[in-house]
């Protein structure tokens, strides 16, 4: 029992900062050439909150080395009920799931024509969000993706999206 509970102990740091980097005020985690937009994760599990206006770059470099952005990774901007609004790069080719649910303050968002996928839940619950445009490069939005945006009065859904999730855009009066 004292063997596990020291192995925990020991492990707090690891498990407390699940991300690579910190560049700019944005997590990053990286794999090969590329980067993904992370969250952070407090050691007593807060969170790290974004406010304002976010321009997430298309490109961060990290120990001499360039990453191309190439994701929003899941829970990314999830619950950072102060967050106003988000730039996402050319770069980007997926919004991860629940990446801006609960953004409760979330006016306004640029989905660049370089994603392709849109996530569960990505937006759900941006109450404050009045209008999107999902760029012709999006092929699929998964369940729920903008679920409870009840503040949505106009949604531009180009023809090649060919896969809309259940509750996608319920609850959007």
């Amino acid at each position: 029992m004292k063997k596990l509970l020291l192995t925990l102990v020991l492990m707090l740091p690891m498990m407390a900062n699940a991300y690579d980097a910190k560049i700019d005020g944005i997590y990053y985690n990286f794999a090969g050439n590329e980067a993904e937009v992370t969250r952070q994760v407090g050691l007593h599990g807060g969170i790290v909150s974004y406010t304002g206006f976010v321009d997430i770059p298309e490109t961060v470099t990290w120990n001499s080395k360039t990453y191309t952005v190439t994701s929003v990774g899941s829970y990314a901007f999830n619950q950072c009920t102060g967050l106003t609004s988000v730039t996402i790069p050319n770069s980007v080719t997926s919004i991860g799931n629940y990446a801006f649910a609960y953004c409760y303050s979330l006016t306004s968002v640029t989905i660049p024509n370089s994603v392709t996928l849109i996530g569960n839940s990505a937006f759900q619950s941006c109450y404050a969000l009045t209008s999107v445009t999902i760029p012709n490069s999006v092929t699929s939005i998964a369940g729920g993706a903008f679920n409870g945006c009840s503040g949505l009065t106009s949604i531009t859904i180009p023809n090649s999206v060919t896969s809309i999730g259940p509750h996608a855009f319920s609850s959007c009066i």
